[in-house]
């Protein structure tokens, strides 16, 4: 499809995802989530990417929220469709996708926009960074999977501090809580992301996905996660990849990973 809402460049095997709505801090209306999950998905089928970094256009937001006056129309059944769409398409996709997904916080991450980067692997924030769901606010709830992932990632208690009060918190209070790995000052956050991403895609890609979806069935289904590792500890060994790392181990050399 013709992008409208969105960049994308794939530059040295990492796929750029910029949105590109400034004017309206990049909020997440209806044909912007359909362009992200479709260059998600292409970036993911792409055998030139490695790794994907979001981020938004300008200093100002990453992404500040939704488009809320397209919820204006919406009744029970038009507000479960939104929710389950953009989850089963965007947000989904990102987490249990087979490479690394970097979110690149710049300036405010609200609501759709907190939502998005707690969908990536790894979140970078500037130190100018806002981040929130301040979702009721409005009569609502976070319905891309806030209330699930932020509990993940920082706990009960603060989740529902977060939530129930609708404050942002700070940069340096994410990195506190474990909702970001790094801040940074803004003219170093790209570079940080890309420093990440570089030394991952030295790694064997298919180690990696193994890697990502092994975690997250620590997260999504706690009871069999272990033997979700043990599996995809046991198919490494039948790949190109592992036999590679292993002789270049014993060689004392660096490995040339091909994905197979």
């Amino acid at each position: 499809m013709p992008l409208q809402n969105i960049l994308v460049e794939i530059r040295s095997r990492i796929c750029y995802i910029i949105i590109n709505r400034e004017s309206k801090l990049n909020a997440l209306n209806f044909s912007t989530l359909a362009e992200l999950g479709e260059a998600i998905k292409q970036a993911f089928l792409n055998t030139d990417v490695g790794g994907i970094i979001i981020t938004g256009a300008g200093p100002k937001a990453f992404v500040a929220g939704a488009d809320i006056a397209e919820f204006a129309p919406l009744d029970t059944d038009g507000g479960r469709k939104m929710a389950e769409t953009a989850q089963h398409n965007v947000f989904d996709v990102i987490e249990h996708g087979n490479k690394p997904v970097i979110a690149a916080i710049n300036g405010f991450a609200l609501g759709g926009g907190l939502e998005l980067a707690m969908a990536c692997h790894i979140r970078l924030a500037s130190a100018n960074a806002k981040l929130g769901l301040p979702e009721v606010t409005l009569g609502l709830i976070p319905g891309y999977g806030g209330t699930q992932r932020l509990t993940r990632l920082v706990g009960k208690g603060r989740a529902l501090e977060m939530i129930l009060t609708a404050d942002m918190i700070t940069a340096e209070q994410a990195l506190q809580f474990g909702l970001v790995n790094h801040v940074v000052k803004p003219d170093a956050l790209l570079p940080k992301a890309e420093e990440i991403m570089n030394k991952i895609l030295t790694r064997a890609p298919l180690a990696v996905a193994s890697a990502i979806k092994a975690v997250n069935a620590a997260i999504t289904d706690a009871e069999k996660g272990f033997d979700v590792e043990i599996n995809e500890f046991a198919a490494c060994f039948a790949t190109d990849d592992t036999r590679e790392g292993i002789a270049a181990f014993t060689e004392k050399r660096k490995p040339d990973f091909k994905g197979k």
